[in-house]
């Protein structure tokens, strides 16, 4: 671990996935104030109040703006990173975000709320990006013993990014009638930063060798990176996918989606994403409020609690960034949908009981608590690192735009469809999480394997095994072909005997 790594991270994660988490939860608290907001100006606009299912509307749309903006942000990842870099595109997603930070810092005094809703679209974009970039641009610079841990990074600073969101919007801070425009266009600070300090740093190696071809740039970033000389060692393993990127070309999202040499680490990658998102986590925060209130926190107290929640997150997922090298990325896997799984069918029970045992609101306490710790160990950092993993540089970026769209899709269904679920279902619901839990828990454990300390060659090489292809393919996959000065090279380098 060296300074200029260290500070790479905290200026990607900084910069970037802490707006993700920020934009997550700041328009909770306010919620009340910008509402009336919105009834205010459509007053002052047409002299008569706004109807209540049109300010419904419009609400909703200003919360699920932000998923679907992540979306349209994934489907931008493939283009971006592959003209103009993990950090060029870094840099360029900035915009986004200061844009729409003035466009929200200002809208009370312009009196519009419309270009609120366009805002939180635009940041959208910025973290769909972000959430895809910054792990692939924090796992390509590292050493494959750091990889873990960098690549959880990102995810750290999302839970900080919500946590500091909560604290800025206790009502006594900004979460006010006159504070939450400047709430709002915080968020473009960290942005600022970032454009300002990143360009002083390396870009990634594996990008300016493998795509780039400039091999001498690429030296220099890894000796900056690593802080020594000698790097042939690594510029020797990344030289082994040259050829196969001479071969295969960048990966478009369609070529990936039918090559049978990647298929178990799309199947793997869309299960993760999918299991992390529907496992319920929006639901238990949605939750939280009513059952704290259920043990007897008071009304105005609850806010605090929710911090408090906030701050469990940002501890747990810290603990992950320390462990995950010691302890492996499948393991915490398997602990954290173990857990959340756990957590959902003693919830449900606990709820269902609460107004006939006393005690009940406690356990649902203890289960929301031990359900966040599951999420932030497991469930939502590590399937970002094992994307950066089980993808070479020919298809990480259409892999990382597949499981960015999955992750955002599935956020956006899951507030769509939740208060649904809840009408319906109240506390059941949760039996849907724990079943989605078991589920991707089951397949983690028969399928995904172990990357702790492997080069990206080595995690292809197992992966490659189980997507079995045929035995003649097998045969002409193993032919060894000779070239210039004597290297020799596999002609297939996403083949099961790699």
């Amino acid at each position: 671990m060296t300074l200029t790594l260290v500070l790479v991270s905290l200026i990607s994660g900084f910069g970037s996935s802490f707006q993700y988490g920020y934009n997550v939860s700041v328009i909770n608290s306010p919620a009340p104030y910008m509402q009336d907001f919105y009834n205010e100006t459509y007053f002052n606009r047409h002299g008569v109040p706004m109807d209540s299912s049109f300010q419904t509307l419009l609400w909703s749309l200003t919360v699920s703006m932000f998923p679907l903006g992540g979306f349209f942000g994934s489907l931008m990842v493939w283009p971006l990173v592959n003209s103009c870099g993990r950090k060029g595109t870094l840099l360029i997603n900035n915009l986004f975000s200061i844009v729409a930070a003035l466009l929200m810092g200002t809208s009370e005094l312009a009196k519009t709320f419309e270009v609120i809703i366009f805002s939180r679209l635009l940041m959208g974009i910025y973290a769909g990006l972000a959430s895809n970039v910054v792990p692939m641009f924090l796992g390509e610079a590292s050493p494959k013993n750091l990889r873990g841990a960098t690549g959880i990074v990102p995810q750290l600073f999302i839970t900080v990014g919500i946590l500091v969101a909560q604290i800025l919007g206790l009502e006594a801070i900004l979460g006010n009638a006159k504070g939450w425009p400047v709430l709002l266009g915080l968020t473009g600070i960290p942005s600022l930063i970032q454009l300002l300090t990143l360009p002083f740093f390396p870009e990634s190696p594996r990008y300016l060798l493998i795509q780039k071809g400039n091999e001498e740039q690429a030296r220099q970033a890894l000796q900056k990176l690593r802080g020594c000389d000698d790097v042939d060692d690594e510029l020797e393993e990344m030289s082994q996918e040259v050829w196969s990127e001479k071969e295969e070309g960048h990966l478009a999202t369609l070529t990936l989606s039918t090559f049978r040499g990647l298929r178990w680490q799309l199947a793997s990658v869309i299960v993760m994403m999918m299991g992390q998102q529907l496992s319920g986590v929006n639901a238990v925060f949605y939750y939280a409020d009513r059952i704290f209130q259920s043990a007897g926190v008071e009304s105005k107290n609850v806010q605090y609690v929710t911090v408090s929640i906030g701050a469990i997150n940002v501890v747990m997922t810290l603990l992950a960034v320390l462990i995950v090298e010691s302890l492996g990325r499948r393991i915490l896997l398997l602990a954290g949908f173990g857990l959340c799984s756990v957590s959902c069918a003693v919830l449900t029970l606990a709820l269902n009981l609460q107004t006939t045992v006393s005690w009940m609101s406690y356990l649902s306490i203890v289960c929301v608590v031990v359900y966040i710790i599951g999420h932030a160990i497991g469930a939502s950092p590590v399937p970002f690192v094992m994307i950066t993993e089980m993808f070479l540089q020919a298809s990480r970026p259409a892999a990382f735009m597949v499981g960015g769209a999955v992750h955002w899709l599935c956020n956006f269904t899951v507030g769509l469809v939740f208060l649904y679920m809840e009408a319906g279902l109240g506390p059941y619901s949760f039996l849907i999480f724990c079943a989605i839990c078991v589920a991707t828990l089951v397949y983690i454990f028969f399928i995904v394997p172990e990357t702790k300390n492997k080069t990206f060659m080595e995690i292809n090489r197992i992966m490659g095994r189980r997507n079995k292809v045929g035995i003649e393919e097998d045969k002409e996959l193993e032919d060894v072909h000779a070239v210039p000065g004597g290297q020799e090279w596999k002609k297939d380098i996403f083949s099961s005997d790699l």
